[in-house]
């Protein structure tokens, strides 16, 4: 009987169907669906504002509950993940997902706005979105295979919204917001069965595990947040979910505020999502060859720069598309090697946990983006004072990463008695 040797050791007779192709097919497929409907939700915007009569801020602060939420659920569900096993944290966290948006679906109230799209769809998110994949990937998959995975993995959360910024644009135009919000809904449910392919095993059964794979959860944390470059990497994860959820949320209305049209707001975001699949894809090939914190202080800087150039021009369909273009570049394609440089540092038995105390900061940032958006909209009528704050931290993150060193912790030797 041939098997499949991994750091959670031998996979069963069972589990001889999830090759490493199926393991990779069904978590990019996870990705995309998870990503897909919350990249499309700056769609949702104008129409239930001006249905309810609401200002930006009152939408802007339920997506910054869902940022932020997000990231406080994420290294709570890895932690479960990392004990438990991945696939009922998966079921929980589509079966929140799917209720979230169908409560944002007969929302009709800023309450219920909050709990719907804010709440519940933040903490579904936090259990079946390409976060786990990836913790997932790394522990399923050999060492040679993990770099263009995560990659992948990464890539196809943005092929998500490609995918689903002009269909949910087509389905609010032609069937209505509610409509809209239904179907999403039902499709996050397909997430329960593709789960199957990503199941970890429970710690208690994971044979042969190494003596560093016996850390507890709180010396992996104390070990974690005493060291200066993984604290770094979790600073400059800020600026990532600042940028990405300000513009997932407010660039739609941005544009039309400068009379560019819903459609080609739609193909923006579509083209962030295009452009992030060969970005990812790239910088998951390149972390293999190249050092990773240079990888995320290009990024950074790009993504400053992009943001004073789109600014700083008149705004036309063209300039926008190519400000979509250039920003999906470098849209999640700080993931890869943010998780990698986490796995270097520390291994794998933790791995979600700590990427997920990472991607709390870059929440925090989420939540900071889109509810000052909101808030700074409704007081001045622009988003100019957001756009250069993002240029800033841009910069600063830029520089963050450069003194990361790339290796893995020094832990105390055992000695025999």
């Amino acid at each position: 009987m041939s098997t499949q040797v991994g750091e959670l050791g031998p996979v069963s007779r069972s589990s001889n169907w999830r090759t490493p192709a199926v393991i990779i097919l069904c978590g990019c497929a996870i990705g995309m669906l998870g990503f897909g409907p919350r990249s499309a939700l700056g769609f949702f915007v104008q129409p239930m504002s001006h249905e309810f009569a609401w200002g930006r801020d009152v939408f802007g602060l339920a997506i910054a509950f869902q940022n932020l939420l997000w990231g406080l659920g994420q290294p709570i569900a890895g932690a479960v993940a990392d004990r438990f096993g991945l696939f009922r944290v998966m079921c929980v966290g589509a079966l929140l997902y799917a209720g979230g948006l169908l409560l944002m679906r007969y929302s009709s109230t800023p309450l219920s706005l909050n709990v719907g799209a804010g709440v519940m769809v933040g903490f579904g998110l936090a259990g079946c979105s390409f976060n786990l994949v990836l913790s997932a990937f790394s522990k399923l998959l050999p060492a040679e295979k993990r770099g263009l995975a995560l990659g992948a993995g990464t890539a196809a959360g943005s092929f998500g919204q490609f995918l689903f910024a002009p269909i949910g644009v087509a389905l609010i135009d032609n069937f209505g917001w509610q409509q809209a919000l239904t179907v999403f809904g039902f499709l996050m449910l397909l997430i329960i069965p593709l789960s199957l392919a990503l199941s970890t095993p429970p710690v208690a059964s994971a044979a042969n595990a190494a003596p560093a794979d016996e850390q507890t959860f709180t010396k992996a944390l104390s070990e974690a947040f005493g060291h200066r470059s993984y604290v770094l990497l979790v600073l400059g994860f800020f600026t990532c979910g600042f940028q990405l959820a300000f513009i997932t949320v407010h660039l739609p209305a941005f544009l039309v505020d400068r009379g560019i049209s819903t459609q080609v707001g739609g193909w923006v975001i579509a083209a962030i999502g295009l452009f992030n699949m060969i970005g990812s894809l790239s910088v998951g090939y390149l972390q293999n060859s190249l050092p990773k914190r240079y990888i995320l202080s290009v990024i950074y800087f790009t993504r400053a720069l992009a943001t004073l150039a789109f600014i700083s021009f008149p705004i036309t369909p063209f300039s926008a598309i190519a400000f979509g273009a250039v920003s999906g570049l470098t849209w999640l394609s700080t993931v890869p090697p943010t998780s990698a440089l986490v796995a270097l540092m520390f291994g794998t038995r933790w791995l979600a946990t700590l990427y997920g105390f990472a991607f709390v900061s870059h929440q925090v940032g989420g939540f900071l983006g889109v509810w000052l958006g909101g808030i700074v909209f409704e007081k001045y009528g622009s988003y100019t004072p957001i756009w250069w704050l993002s240029v800033l931290f841009g910069v600063l993150s830029a520089l963050i990463n450069l003194p990361i060193v790339e290796k893995p912790v020094q832990r105390a030797v055992a000695q025999p008695a």
